[in-house]
């Protein structure tokens, strides 16, 4: 894959994704391609830095653990980029953009314990506390509708995972080099790093429990939007006619493409969300056909100028 092909690269991802793990023999017959035809065309992409790791998506409605996701915005300045360099090691940091506002630092990190949650937040603070500006504020989620472009089910039963299935998950999602991680190499990791004696068995036995349980809700990679042809990136706040039907509202909106995450918060505009479109004018349409439906009273709409954690896995469409 000597240039780019946009369609083709998308294409490519829609096949590396799924419910189960990626594996290159049942994919390229699926596709009608050689083995080693989809081993160049997946090297081509990494070359050309579209992709990178192999990853998954969790489910945030674990238990005990109930993984919480908190969003950041900061008003900065130019002048000060190390602020910037020392989000960007904050483990729990998975988006870090720059936006066009009142803000201009837009952050989304995902806790797996109020414990994490509260001494990161100590950390924020005390990094915050010798910025330029001074000028914060930290929005906590009470629902999330919606994760990098899955929708996830309410009232689904309740799914109890332990510190082993959370070490698993963590590998998983991190973990991943350019191929899926096999279970003997899970198993590695488990010994070498972590100090802990599982066996492979019990490693895939846990893996497809977390399948099955839709915890793990999706194998994928993550991409560079910009390079697969998704120019434009929002974040959207939308304040509904009536305060009652807001759940009923954030089910209606998660259904749309466009929507790649959806939460609701505690404020104002009460449903949060981050919009992709492959074209600046089709956010446009987008917004006209969201107050097509009556439902909205007011949006309110930040543009990312710049995403600093460039790499992502949504669900292409």
């Amino acid at each position: 894959m000597s240039k780019v092909n946009r369609a083709e690269a998308q294409q490519f991802i829609k096949n590396i994704s799924g419910k189960t793990k990626f594996k290159i023999s049942r994919k390229d017959h699926a596709i009608g391609i050689s083995r080693q035809t989809y081993q160049n065309k997946l090297d081509g992409l990494r070359d050309q830095k579209i992709i990178t790791n192999f990853t998954i998506n969790i489910n945030p409605d674990i238990h005990p653990i109930n993984l919480k996701y908190v969003m950041l915005e900061i008003k900065t300045n130019p002048k000060e980029p190390e602020l910037v360099e020392k989000l960007l090691k904050i483990p729990q940091l998975r988006m870090l953009d720059g936006i066009f506002g009142d803000f201009s630092l837009f952050g989304l990190f995902i806790f797996k314990s109020p414990e994490e949650y509260y001494q990161i937040l100590n950390s924020i603070d005390t990094l915050m506390a010798k910025s330029y500006f001074k000028k914060y504020q930290i929005i906590e989620t009470i629902k999330v509708f919606k994760t990098n472009g899955i929708s996830l089910k309410l009232g689904d039963h309740i799914r109890k995972i332990d510190d082993i299935d959370y070490k698993i998950l963590n590998i998983l999602r991190d973990g991943q080099g350019f191929r899926p991680i096999s279970t003997y190499e899970t198993k590695r990791i488990f010994t070498e790093q972590l100090n802990m004696d599982i066996s492979q068995s019990t490693i895939y036995n846990r893996i497809k429990k977390l399948e099955q349980q839709d915890v793990i809700l999706n194998y994928t990679v993550n991409f560079n939007p910009k390079k697969v042809g998704f120019k434009g990136k929002y974040i959207l706040r939308v304040k509904p006619k009536d305060p009652s039907k807001y759940n009923d509202l954030a089910l209606r909106l998660a259904i749309n493409k466009n929507i790649t995450d959806l939460f609701r918060i505690g404020e104002q505009y009460g449903l949060f969300a981050i919009v992709r479109v492959k074209k600046a004018e089709h956010y446009g349409n987008f917004i006209r056909d969201l107050y097509s439906s009556e439902e909205i009273e007011d949006t309110y709409t930040n543009f990312v100028l710049d995403e600093l954690i460039t790499y992502t896995n949504f669900v292409i469409f």
